[in-house]
């Protein structure tokens, strides 16, 4: 089983630098921030699509535990663009204020109705999409 340092004790923060400098992220918060961070303006994804992109292991409500701790992250991570998988903001409650979260999408052109995505699908990034095309490239063989 892979184990992952813990990012709040002191010792951690050393290793982590440590292994940043390698081909291997310091931890699955990093994973995961790496992710949220590509998720474009005016757009959202959910917690589960984090986790399947991740590809270590990782469940929706482990990413939901690494986005409680975004606002603390270098550089920022838009944790306002991740929802439930019914387009819920359900995260509306880790920010300054419990508008916040809806207040920051609004701005980037995302609707919401009764802290609801109203256009989820349309407004749905998929943090996974690169990969298939990547893994699906056909090797001819010569004959």
């Amino acid at each position: 089983m892979k184990t992952y340092p813990n990012p709040k004790s002191p010792s951690s923060s050393n290793d982590a630098a440590k292994k940043k400098t390698g081909s291997e992220p310091a931890s699955f918060f990093d994973v995961v921030y790496k992710i949220a961070r590509k998720i474009p303006k005016g757009r959202v994804t959910t917690y589960g699509a984090i986790a399947e992109a991740a590809d270590i292991k990782l469940t929706p409500r482990m990413v939901g535990w690494a986005m409680n701790g975004a606002g603390r992250a270098k550089p920022v991570v838009p944790a306002h663009r991740v929802v439930n998988r019914n387009g819920e903001l359900s995260g509306r409650h880790f920010f300054a204020t419990p508008t916040l979260m809806q207040e920051l999408l609004e701005q980037e052109g995302v609707t919401v109705k009764n802290d609801k995505i109203t256009d989820f699908k349309t407004v749905f990034w998929d943090p996974g999409a690169r990969k298939a095309p990547a893994a699906k490239k056909a090797v001819k063989k010569k004959a």
